[in-house]
């Protein structure tokens, strides 16, 4: 597959965290709304944008402990086309707020700068319609033409590559690809599974990844796993070669059904220790992830306990094959 040059490359060793659910913390943990689940729209509030540079900095903090390096999404999730009319923005004033987005995360690396061997600037792609809904009316045409829009602006800004977040239809996948192919800007495809261990959509993760690879652009740099927890997502890892196209895994912090845990109306935290066993364990096993985070309900408590869970299955690992 192709690879951008802004892309983190693999190492031996190395291990990347990303943040945690910042989407749920900012709302539940410290009480500032975001319309339509937007969170860019905070850049105009003092209060808020202090709130989350905080965010950042505990989760950069936590990075920089364990001696990580570090993939810096932001704010940028619902900085598409439609999402941004609903908002109230023009076409001009969405290319603004993506550059602001990206500034936003560059202040911050460069704030950092010595303490964390590396930092990858990322914008965040979201579907274009609900990501727990079915969307069978976008094509991969459609998707294309959508997503190049925001892929276009991030590239114009400074972005080292995208992450498409919660997507759960192939066609989409494609589009969303396809678009960055065009504009240049390397993407991962991020998938989110239900409690059937399915996209919700229908197919199977290994039927959705074959797809995606399939088409004739070829697939993303690598694939995540986001907004699903372990109970979700592991009982779909049948063993096959395609898992190893899985780089990223980015759980939620509950085992509860999603469209459940978004009516709750609080911040579900789940059990933090028992999460980063789990990640310590799926480390064990899964050698080509090594980049770690959090979704809905995580927070700088998690991406703690689960970089030293990663970091110690890891060494058990690499000292197992010395003394063999």
């Amino acid at each position: 597959m192709p690879t951008g040059t802004g892309m983190p490359q693999p190492q031996p060793g190395r291990l990347w965290l990303t943040e945690g659910g910042i989407e749920t913390e900012i709302m539940y943990k410290w009480g500032f709304d975001l319309p339509h689940f937007a969170m860019f729209p905070l850049l105009d509030d003092p209060a808020a944008l202090q709130a989350m540079k905080d965010m950042w900095r505990r989760s950069l903090d936590v990075a920089a402990r364990h001696g990580f390096s570090f993939v810096m999404n932001g704010l940028d999730y619902r900085a598409s086309p439609d999402w941004a009319a609903l908002l109230g923005y023009s076409l001009d004033g969405l290319v603004e707020m993506q550059h602001r987005c990206i500034d936003f995360l560059r202040e911050l690396r460069d704030e950092y700068a010595g303490r964390i061997d590396e930092m990858i600037l990322c914008g965040t792609l979201g579907p274009r319609g609900d990501a727990y809904g079915l969307n069978r009316d976008i094509t991969e045409r459609s998707a294309e033409d959508y997503h190049a829009v925001q892929l276009t602006n991030l590239r114009a800004a400074g972005a080292d590559m995208a992450w498409a977040m919660t997507f759960n239809n192939i066609p989409e996948a494609i589009g969303a690809v396809r678009a960055a192919r065009a504009v240049g800007l390397p993407i991962v495809i991020g998938l989110t599974l239900d409690s059937t261990s399915r996209l919700r959509s229908g197919p199977t993760l290994r039927q959705a990844i074959e797809a995606i690879d399939a088409a004739p652009e070829g697939g993303p740099e690598y694939y995540m796993i986001n907004c699903s927890h372990p109970v979700e997502f592991e009982p779909a890892f049948d063993g096959g070669d395609w898992q190893g196209r899985i780089r990223a895994l980015r759980p939620n912090a509950s085992k509860m059904e999603k469209i459940a845990l978004c009516k709750l109306g609080h911040l579900e935290e789940g059990d933090p220790e028992e999460l980063g066993r789990m990640m310590g364990d799926l480390a064990r096993r899964m050698p080509q992830v090594d980049i770690w985070g959090g979704c809905c309900g995580t927070c700088d408590t998690h991406l703690d306990l689960m970089a030293g869970q990663v970091k110690a299955a890891r060494q058990a690992v690499a000292q197992g094959a010395v003394r063999t």
